[in-house]
């Protein structure tokens, strides 16, 4: 019986759900390449817990900064520990890029990194997606050079504006 709804079982689910996954990015290919990155400064709040939770102390710091009245650049997260040695915990600083000339909202940390020489893996897709992807191919392309992933990492992601493309996120790591 289930051989004559084959057809059927794939247009109502297998189908739809492969849309999704690459409107989201998911079959996006990961650009690996060295650059100059920074200077930023950015807005932030310290972070320890699971890695799934930290969208939650994301949006505490957007919270802080639409109070203020301030503008937000891009979202960025400086994880300083590795998610792998710790079964999922991570320390990092949450927040996002500040203007030069803008006001550092109340109740947050401020925080700057200098212009460096970084490995840079950058993917287009969504936000839930993109980190994956792009620490995957990081260490794919460490690993064929004899070296491994190096903590702490600076995530960036520029939402594209329209809500038919998906954003960029950037990984970088020390060189």
């Amino acid at each position: 019986m289930f051989k004559n709804q084959w057809p059927a079982f794939l247009l109502a689910f297998v189908l739809p759900l492969l849309a999704v996954f690459a409107w989201w990015g998911g079959f996006a290919s990961v650009q690996v390449s060295e650059a100059e990155a920074g200077p930023y400064r950015y807005a932030y709040l310290d972070y320890a817990g699971d890695i799934s939770d930290m969208r939650k102390t994301q949006r505490a710091v957007l919270r802080k900064f639409e109070a203020a009245g301030v503008t937000p650049g891009d979202t960025v997260n400086v994880i300083l520990t590795d998610p792998r040695e710790a079964r999922g915990k991570v320390k990092a600083q949450l927040g996002y890029l500040l203007d030069e000339t803008a006001t550092l909202p109340d109740g947050l940390l401020e925080g700057r990194i200098e212009r460096r020489p970084v490995i840079r893996a950058q993917v287009q897709a969504a936000v839930l997606l993109a980190p994956s992807k792009a620490y995957q191919a990081l260490s794919d392309h460490l690993e064929a050079e004899g070296r491994r992933l190096v903590m702490p990492t600076v995530e960036l992601y520029r939402p594209s504006g329209s809500r038919g493309r998906m954003g960029t996120f950037t990984l970088e790591m020390n060189r």
